[in-house]
């Protein structure tokens, strides 16, 4: 089955049992998914169920990041889709309404910390 044929409580369901070295890509595909989704629900105006999809994109970044430190796999990629959904959130925050855009500024942060923590695994390490 393709991941974008899946159900995001399947995609989850996946992530969480998959191996480690798989898990990265599919937490990745979860918080795209949850971004995209929080976009849709701002411009709905349906503002709660936006925040908690921002929510969802930082814990499951977080899960992609923990995943990729753990077993070495998938560092660059983890890095460059939490630094592109970091950008996609500012993106997102500039359309907001003031009191709207405390919570996706806070989430964009975070997702720079995690690419920049990655960068850091990637390239910190002397040889």
């Amino acid at each position: 089955m393709a991941a974008k044929e899946q159900t995001l409580q399947e995609l989850i369901a996946r992530a969480n049992t998959a191996p480690l070295k798989e898990q990265p890509s599919l937490y990745i595909d979860v918080a795209e998914r949850q971004l995209k989704s929080a976009d849709a629900l701002y411009s709905e105006g349906k503002v709660d169920n936006a925040r908690a999809a921002i929510a969802d994109v930082v814990t499951y970044s977080q899960k992609a990041h923990d995943a990729a430190v753990q077993s070495g796999k998938r560092l660059k990629q983890t890095e460059m889709a939490s630094r592109k959904m970091s950008h996609r959130l500012r993106d997102l925050k500039r359309t907001l309404n003031f009191d709207d855009q405390a919570p996706v500024q806070a989430a964009a942060d975070r997702l720079e910390t995690m690419a920049q923590d990655l960068l850091s695994h990637m390239f910190g390490k002397e040889k």
